[in-house]
């Protein structure tokens, strides 16, 4: 048994101190090919510094041999030293047999640390070494897609699938062409790939991805089916709960988007866009009191979230809550949140409670922002002729009338407060 295999041995039964002696042991009497073997056993293993000692060592006897220098190159990347391994590659020549290894290996570094140009150019160069190789157009289509360049992934991903490779890596190129066709707005051709990715390879990220192209496409009922799939593979998939239940609600069945809901808030209770799309679904049922529960705990889990507190308001004001629209705004600018709506929000709420005062405060406070809204012009001007402040009614109609001179309405209204 050579020293090597006597230093796995020990590492296997757990002695620790006869592996490190076996280890010295080979480092200074073992052969170079006892010493490249361990190294790849320890490299798999996960002994990365007694791997890179004896790649090292070994490199001591061979200098520039390409291959020990991609293997050392690799067990630095693992131990997150970069740029060393950049540097060991660096020194290979370009007539060395390794040396489009070497290009791929330096274009994932430098695509790791976003220099996307330099690995483009390390792949191109390698693509000029091996113009056929399909890694090399994999790795180039995977360099196009992160930096969003589409048409020139869907173009590399297409050459390899046009000459029969359809998975590199435990990667499936439909899946990648899918998603490269779906993110550009061609939605037909994405699906037509996520139906040949799932068929070689059912993946729920796959399934959730050709669902989410379907939705996008407007196929809704394809979209539902893949979701209800999806959701039945893995339940505790929080991404598949709001957008079935959009889906449905696209295709009028209120009820089960309702029902899903109430699912996903079981599963992710966490999730306050679950809650206010709930409170949305609720409304259009009539449900206020369950729009009510589920807006107000999106408010709780988020106490400045504008949307869910514009859409409880909204309630608040068919029911003629009005201190608890007051209420809202006070929670809103407690964390900090100013927006538009509030203000006119509040505006009403004070006009409701008959807060005159304080109504036409927040109303000449929202006209700085609702100036050019008819509908806040047209409740304004109502508020101000109400409160006999007939000279900035009439001026607040003469803008609704420059907006629509064909409004005899509001030419009445003006005329009256003139007299």
């Amino acid at each position: 048994m050579s020293y090597g295999e006597k230093m796995i041995t020990s590492l296997e039964e757990g002695q620790l101190e006869e592996a490190k002696k076996h280890f010295k042991e080979t480092l200074k009497f073992g052969s170079h090919e006892e010493k490249f073997s361990l190294a790849e056993e320890l490299h798999q293993l996960g002994f990365l510094e007694e791997a890179k000692e004896l790649y090292e060592n070994l490199l001591l006897y061979y200098p520039g041999e390409g291959e020990l220098i991609i293997e050392l190159a690799e067990v630095l990347v693992e131990m997150d030293k970069e740029e060393e391994a950049i540097e060991q590659l660096s020194q290979l020549d370009e007539g060395d047999i390794s040396y489009p290894r070497a290009l791929l290996l330096m274009a994932d570094l430098y695509q790791m640390q976003g220099l996307f140009e330099v690995s483009e150019q390390k792949l191109l160069k390698a693509k000029e070494l091996l113009p056929d190789e399909p890694v090399i157009h994999f790795g180039l289509g995977e360099l196009y897609a992160e930096t969003g360049r589409f048409l020139e992934a869907i173009r590399y991903y297409s050459h390899l699938i046009e000459r029969g490779t359809t998975e590199i890596g435990g990667t499936y190129i439909h899946q990648r062409l899918a998603e490269a066709y779906s993110v550009g707005g061609s939605f037909e051709e994405a699906l037509s790939h996520y139906e040949k990715a799932i068929e070689e390879h059912l993946e729920i990220n796959t399934l959730f991805g050709y669902a989410f192209t379907a939705y996008q496409a407007g196929f809704y009922e394809t979209a539902i089916e893949k979701l209800v799939s999806v959701k039945e593979l893995d339940p505790d998939y929080h991404s598949v709960y709001l957008l079935l239940a959009k889906a449905y609600e696209h295709e009028e069945q209120l009820e089960d988007s309702m029902s899903v809901i109430h699912e996903g808030v079981k599963q992710d209770q966490y999730n306050k866009e679950l809650n206010l799309y709930g409170g949305r679904i609720s409304l259009k049922l009539g449900m206020e009191r369950e729009a009510e529960k589920l807006l107000r705990d999106a408010l709780a889990l988020d106490p400045g979230y504008l949307e869910a507190a514009l859409l409880i308001n909204k309630l608040f004001f068919i029911q003629d809550r009005f201190e608890d629209v007051l209420e809202i705004a006070q929670m809103l600018k407690a964390e900090g949140e100013e927006e538009p709506q509030i203000i006119w929000d509040l505006a009403k709420a004070y006009e409701g409670l008959e807060q005159y005062n304080h109504a036409l405060k927040h109303y000449r406070a929202a006209y700085t922002y609702f100036k050019n809204h008819v509908e806040f012009l047209a409740e304004y001007g109502e508020f101000l002729a109400e409160e006999g402040l007939r000279g900035e009614a009439i001026e607040v109609y003469k803008e609704l009338l420059n907006m629509d001179p064909s409004n005899d309405e509001w030419q009445e209204l003006i005329e009256r407060l003139q007299d």
